[in-house]
């Protein structure tokens, strides 16, 4: 490790870890990833009554373990969280994830019946979608374990007639299909209405007897239409679907054999991973991540220096170039406000990058970018442009973690939702606004003031203060990452200690793809 601290700048690291800071900061920190996991524990037991973890997790979980052994990447575990008021919709009523299946990282959803019967609520349609453009980016296998009543009735209005509804799914399997991106189903319940067409379009379809039905009119709706009364089994179970109708391709006798099916098809596609990068040895940091929990508090008010947190992430870092499991990157971090010096600083390494074919990794902790006279008049705006530019166009693989704050423009700088990063995470301590509470407060009660002062009226400091509270709370739940993951507009929150890990899986998986050659456009110099 000695040889490779020289590759760092971090005057604070080694001795950082007695102040009294840290132990503040480790400590809250600590509560705050409890809390996380917590949440996520009893967000299983509102999902199961008995307690237990639901039949699909098992399944799933004996899916990728008997596999290879190997990680499983899940997503958007907080998916409508508190969303939908009292009624609970546990991680939005399916799994998606990123595991390894014979050898080859594929994208698996799974609908989990204990969740209203498997039905789509709108958060669950855009948990399935978001899904689908991993696979389609990535370049990743889908494997889809269906047990889904379909569309929600009570939301329809939310669920069915848009262009990202829940038809979107079903166009997604045949264009994903078109591009030799396998479709794979496993029939493990009933697959009703809507749902029937997920094994139906699938390039294989396996469905377990006695269990798996297929139909797109129940039994009660077959009765209430012609009068037939007709059992779910005989309606659209294994033996029709198998032996008649053509719609499944394999029987298979329980859960356990489905899987062995699925693993088979999966070893069957001729899946070859062509990294079109250098792999060198991997290497671990020269510090263990728990320190991480001291470097960085849930204040975000007190400045850290993101160079502190690299060490913890990367095997060494060279003028922002490093390695990550053995992966090569390169790296852009904050320290807050963005000035036209880091501007062009960024646009220039993302160039580099781009040229080497090399992934780009952002951590977020930015305030955005300067405002004030003498910044405007020197030309903020366009050099902020260039790197907004420079992100929008890059086509090397982007994998962002908001470790701090992320206001304004400078999410779009540092590559947020809207920029197409191939995954996007968040620390339990992130905030994410288009601008912090009390600014935002400040702004709408200055123009009040201002349009008070017109009609000739009084804003007294008591009104003032009245009127800024109800804002400032709103933004402070608004830009909770609980309330971010909640609504998918990211890709999960996760431990800080699991930082490295994530992000190797992820760019394992991204690196599936072949990367298009980058051409940007106008800079204005």
């Amino acid at each position: 490790a000695g040889s490779r601290v020289r590759h760092f700048w971090f005057p604070n690291v080694l001795g950082c870890t007695h102040t009294p800071l840290y132990t503040e900061n480790r400590e809250r920190r600590i509560a705050l990833c409890h809390f996380t996991l917590s949440t996520i524990r009893c967000q299983t037991k509102v999902q199961n009554k008995s307690f237990r973890i639901s039949n699909m997790y098992n399944m799933l979980f004996f899916f990728i373990w008997l596999s290879s052994r190997s990680p499983f990447l899940e997503f958007s575990q907080f998916a409508a969280y508190e969303l939908y008021g009292k009624e609970e919709v546990p991680a939005g009523g399916i799994l998606t994830g990123i595991g390894r299946v014979s050898g080859v990282e594929c994208v698996i959803v799974a609908n989990d019946a204990t969740v209203k019967g498997g039905t789509y609520f709108p958060v669950t349609v855009k948990k399935h979608l978001r899904a689908q453009e991993i696979a389609q980016q990535n370049h990743l296998p889908c494997i889809y374990l269906v047990d889904s009543g379909g569309a929600n009735l009570p939301r329809q209005a939310e669920v069915f007639p848009d262009r990202d509804h829940f038809g979107r799914i079903f166009y997604n399997q045949a264009r994903l299909s078109s591009e030799g991106i396998a479709q794979i189903a496993v029939v493990m319940g009933s697959c009703t209405a809507g749902g029937a067409y997920v094994p139906a379009m699938a390039d294989e379809s396996i469905i377990v007897r006695k269990q798996g039905t297929i139909f797109l009119g129940g039994p009660p709706l077959v009765k209430a239409a012609t009068g037939e009364e007709v059992s779910a089994e005989d309606l659209g179970g294994a033996d029709l679907h198998c032996k008649k109708s053509g719609v499944t391709d394999h029987y298979a006798l329980d859960d356990n054999h489905a899987i062995h099916l699925a693993r088979k098809a999966v070893r069957r596609l001729n899946y070859k991973k062509n990294i079109e990068v250098t792999i060198e040895p991997s290497e671990a940091p020269l510090f263990p991540a728990d320190e991480l929990y001291g470097i960085v508090g849930d204040n975000l008010k007190r400045n850290f220096d993101v160079r502190e947190v690299f060490v913890y992430l990367f095997s060494y870092i060279v003028s922002g170039f490093s390695r990550i499991f053995g992966y090569p990157v390169g790296i852009i971090g904050n320290n807050g406000v963005l000035f036209s010096e880091s501007a062009k600083k960024g646009t220039h390494f993302i160039e580099l990058c781009c040229q080497r074919n090399i992934p780009l990794i952002f951590l977020q902790n930015i305030t955005g970018f300067m405002v004030g006279r003498e910044y405007e008049a020197g030309g903020i705006a366009k050099d902020g442009a260039k790197m907004v530019t420079a992100v929008a166009c890059a086509n090397v693989p982007k994998i962002t973690v908001i470790i701090g704050g992320s206001y304004g423009a400078g999410n779009y700088g540092m590559c947020g939702r809207a920029y197409s990063p191939r995954f996007l995470y968040m620390w339990p301590n992130s905030r994410i606004s288009v601008m912090g509470g009390e600014q935002a407060a400040t702004v709408l009660a200055t123009i009040t003031k201002d349009q008070r002062a017109r009609e000739g009226k009084e804003f007294t400091a008591e009104q003032e203060a009245a009127m800024k509270k109800p804002i400032v709370e709103r933004f402070e739940e608004e830009g909770s990452p609980y309330f971010s993951s909640a609504r998918l507009w990211d890709d999960g929150i996760i431990d800080p200690t699991d930082t490295r890990l994530v992000l190797g899986l992820s760019l394992s998986a991204a690196l599936n793809a072949p990367t298009k050659k980058t051409r940007f456009g106008v800079f204005r110099m």
